[in-house]
């Protein structure tokens, strides 16, 4: 037991942190687009009650929908990562 590992070796180890590391991110992915759901149904909830002009909708609207995107595009990096690291097995 050299290092305090138990006989893995250091292939096992990358690959075992780039698993984690893909999880973290897939973590991160489901976090903003919960995050933007809900915050863009409170300002649909709320921006009338405040009296919020429409056009503040739109505003809402545009950035719920560039956080969508951004987890979009993080996604397929993800799929594409892993794909990778499938096809190296």
């Amino acid at each position: 037991m050299i290092g305090g590992k138990s006989g893995m070796t250091a292939q096992n180890e990358s690959t075992e942190e780039r698993e984690r590391a893909l999880a973290s991110k897939g973590r991160m992915v489901s976090l903003v687009i919960v995050g933007t759901m809900v915050l863009w149904m409170l300002s649909l909830w709320l921006g009338p009650m405040l009296g919020l002009p429409g056009r503040y909708a739109f505003l809402f609207d545009f950035a719920a929908l560039a956080g969508l995107v951004w987890a979009l595009v993080v996604s397929l990096q993800l799929r594409r990562a892993r794909k990778d690291a499938q096809a190296k097995r």
